[in-house]
């Protein structure tokens, strides 16, 4: 072989640098250099765009989960206060209930307020299963969450600031007022 490129060999390298029988030499090049910088920071750029996109991801799962825990607690909520309107509306039928019992049991019908006696205690019993129940106000302290101050009442034998007469009787359904209790509170004389 020569070292130059004869015209009857066309795969012969003509490279003058390159003595006969010896491999072509890779020779550094600059523009060899810029290409693996280039795939360097494409790299980095790909890393960082799949860094985002698994932050991303992560955040819409946890997104997810919370508004699962959120849909759930209101429903739960819902199922438990659902009968609140309902039962809010009953109380007035309750309260009348209660008016016609003691006019009855003034003009002296103890047949009949016996019967209403027995109606409202299924009425009550009835709400109960629904989480309705009466607030306790009678000689119990001043609660503005649960009672609401009608008057004040000079009292010797309660200490200030104690429900002393109940005005109207108050209902909650769980942990929540349907009605506060109407109350007289307790003065110092």
């Amino acid at each position: 072989m020569t070292a130059a490129a004869s015209p009857e060999d066309p795969n012969a390298k003509a490279n003058p640098d390159q003595a006969a029988g010896a491999e072509p030499r890779d020779t550094p090049t600059t523009n060899g250099d810029s290409d693996v910088a280039e795939k360097t920071t494409r790299i980095d750029q790909l890393e960082k765009e799949r860094d985002e996109a698994r932050d991303q991801a992560l955040r819409a799962r946890a997104e997810l989960v919370n508004y699962q825990k959120r849909v759930k607690q209101q429903a739960e909520t819902d199922r438990l206060y659902y009968i609140g309107n309902f039962a809010h509306d009953l109380l007035d039928v309750l309260d009348n209930l209660d008016r016609a019992t003691e006019a009855l049991r003034a003009s002296g019908a103890e047949g009949v307020v016996s019967g209403l006696e027995i109606v409202r205690k299924q009425l009550l019993t009835t709400m109960a299963k629904y989480g309705v129940e009466p607030i306790e106000a009678l000689d119990q302290p001043f609660d503005p969450n649960y009672h609401d101050a009608l008057m004040q009442q000079p009292s010797r034998e309660h200490p200030e600031g104690t429900v002393v007469a109940e005005i109207a009787k108050g209902y909650k359904i769980h942990d929540r007022v349907l009605r506060p209790t109407k109350v007289a509170v307790s003065a110092k004389p």
